[in-house]
């Protein structure tokens, strides 16, 4: 499992005083509110950065860091991933799985046959569908609902699902 999880990525300076304009990667973008931190991935390093101020415009967070004062020192992370920690994470109800987690679980039907690795998670907007990449290279699409995902098992990287009537024709 993932042990850092992307909440956003930044698209472009905000103003001049070192503001960003985020574009969020979760669900629940007010839980940039009770953020004290996020993590830059800078694709060399990983830097810890202090939230300082959280205002939202349109679909975008814009975040001021502790310590960034003008556009010149915030610029260059254009296009770099926010993450957080595990323990910063939003809470998960029942069912609900981090979609990092889910990538790369071996999937069985009810009977334990080995069907394929799930490779994607399409979000929609009535329910997420799973891209499952079956052994012999095709690629089908699950949906995530009840009647087709029996269960999940994250500690053990392994999903049961029951093909429905029709997806594999």
């Amino acid at each position: 499992m993932e042990d850092l999880l992307q909440v956003g990525a930044i698209t472009q300076p905000h103003g001049i005083h070192g503001e960003v304009k985020v574009f969020p990667t979760t669900n629940d973008v007010r839980r940039f509110k009770a953020l004290k931190e996020v993590i830059l991935d800078t694709g060399r390093e990983k830097l810890t950065l202090e939230i300082e101020g959280v205002k939202f415009f349109k679909q975008y967070v814009i975040l001021k860091f502790k310590g960034f004062d003008n556009i010149n020192g915030i610029e260059k992370y254009k296009g770099k991933p926010l993450l957080v920690t595990r323990e910063n994470a939003v809470k998960l109800g029942r069912d609900e799985y981090f979609i990092a987690d889910l990538i790369g679980v071996e999937v069985y039907d009810e009977d334990g046959q080995y069907l394929g690795v799930l490779k994607n998670v399409i979000e929609t907007g009535a329910n997420d569908v799973y891209e499952v990449t079956f052994e012999d290279g095709r690629d089908v699409l699950l949906p995530a609902i009840k009647q087709c995902i029996l269960d999940v098992d994250i500690e053990n990287r392994r999903m049961k699902v029951h093909i429905m009537e029709g997806l594999l024709d």
